[in-house]
């Protein structure tokens, strides 16, 4: 069983409808995910735009509603579903969905907690992290993978994005080994100026 990863912010800015269902299935050829599908995602979350979160309310009756979130009552694996959340920020009503594991009665409320405390400090830039996981969820399939069999034992398993370099043509990188550089050619342009120092 993969262990739980941490509450964590997986895409910078406010998700489209075609981003939201590509978010929700963002491991797609993981080795483990038929197995441990919610495992994978717990703790994942992202912002999402009203009419958003209206249809994923319309879509299906809530498993639970308790003030400004809902559980979707239809399970990713397991006890994981995805809850969704109105949150009021700095004043302004906005909407997120995050995976949380059910099992576990605090998640919820956790997650809900950590949201609003990313996203209500002024003028935070993202982090490393939330840069790789930001790049691992904007890119196509194509260009992204796991390490398999041809790769170092230590290295199967891992996420890798394939970068172009000048004069070295396209060549796979593990995500988590990403420099600077490689970083910020694959961010958006809209995104780089708000980088942390942390994502160099």
């Amino acid at each position: 069983m993969i262990p739980s990863s941490p509450i964590r912010k997986v895409f910078e800015g406010v998700a489209d409808r075609r981003q939201m269902y590509r978010l929700f299935d963002r491991h797609v050829g993981h080795p483990f995910r038929s197995s441990d599908a919610g495992d994978l995602h717990t703790g994942e979350w992202f912002e999402i735009a009203e009419a958003d979160y209206d249809h994923m309310l319309d879509l299906l009756p809530p498993l639970w509603m308790r003030g400004d979130m809902f559980a979707l009552a239809e399970y990713l694996s397991g006890s994981v579903t995805s809850i969704f959340f109105a949150l009021t920020i700095r004043g302004r009503v906005r909407w997120f969905h995050g995976y949380c594991d059910l099992a576990d009665r605090g998640s919820p409320d956790r997650m809900r907690r950590a949201i609003l405390e990313r996203e209500a400090l002024p003028g935070r830039g993202m982090t490393r992290a939330e840069c790789l996981e930001h790049i691992w969820s904007e890119t196509h399939d194509a260009y992204r993978g796991h390490a398999g069999a041809d790769w170092p034992v230590e290295a199967r398993g891992r996420r890798f994005v394939v970068v172009y370099g000048q004069g070295l043509g396209a060549r796979m990188r593990l995500l988590e080994e990403l420099t600077t550089r490689e970083i910020a050619a694959k961010l958006p342009g809209r995104l780089l100026a708000v980088t942390d120092a942390a994502a160099a």
